[in-house]
C-alpha cells in the first residue's frame, strides 16, 4: 500500500530481498497505488496486484498486513 508498492517493482534497491521473500510468501500490491505512482507496468513477476475490493478481502482473510520489507 501507498509507497510500499515501490518495493514490488523491477529495478529498485529492495528487489533482491523481495525476490527472496517471494520464494516463501505470497506478495500482493495495491494496483491503484502502483498506478498513482506510474509504476503499474514495472511490477515484478510473482507479485499479485489487487484492487481495493481485493485488499479488503485480504485484510479480512489474514491476521497480519505487512506493508514494508
Amino acid at each position: 500500500i501507498e509507497d510500499g508498492v515501490l518495493a514490488a517493482t523491477r529495478g529498485n534497491a529492495a528487489e533482491p530481498k523481495l525476490r527472496e521473500a517471494l520464494a516463501r510468501f505470497k506478495v500482493y500490491a495495491l494496483a491503484p497505488d502502483l498506478e498513482a505512482r506510474g509504476m503499474a507496468d514495472r511490477v515484478m513477476d510473482g507479485v499479485t496486484t489487487v484492487d481495493y475490493g481485493g485488499f479488503v478481502d485480504l485484510v479480512a482473510e489474514h491476521k497480519n498486513c505487512q506493508s514494508w520489507l
